[in-house]
């Protein structure tokens, strides 16, 4: 897997939306970890703290070379067979960007208000390679 999400476990609409990944890519791109797991957060020098600002998307090749929020849905997006197309169009237009940016923070604050929040943390059938490290171990 080239590229891991870190994505709100929690959250029923970012789980709808790896759901959808997990169909789509079948763990040939991406790999998946829930900003609740601090382990995986550790792994990628993350901290639950920089989780605020939304999903984030890395690139395991490059582990500096990271999106985050709607610059990660998009690259996400930019990834996906034919969405670059897609992300290209959105990209051309005046104000899209903008728009885009501003729904996606409107959605990241409130997904539990608009959403719901699941009872239990879920967790991928394409973990991150440092969750599959953390699981052998135990």
């Amino acid at each position: 897997m080239k590229y891991s999400v870190i994505y709100d476990g929690n959250c029923n609409l970012c789980v709808t939306l790896v759901q959808f990944l997990e169909k789509l890519d079948k763990g040939q791109i991406f790999a998946y970890a829930p900003m609740q797991d601090e382990a995986a957060l550790a792994a990628f020098d993350i901290t639950p703290k920089s989780c605020e600002m939304g999903m984030i998307l890395i690139d395991n090749s490059a582990p500096e070379r990271r999106w985050q929020g709607s610059d990660a849905a998009e690259e996400i997006g930019n990834l996906l067979p034919w969405g670059g197309v897609f992300v290209a169009a959105y990209r051309a237009m005046p104000g899209f960007k903008w728009l885009g940016d501003r729904f996606y923070a409107g959605i990241r604050d409130n997904r539990y208000l608009l959403f719901g929040k699941r009872p239990t943390t879920y967790e991928s059938s394409y973990p991150t390679c440092c969750q599959l490290n953390y699981r052998k171990k135990r």
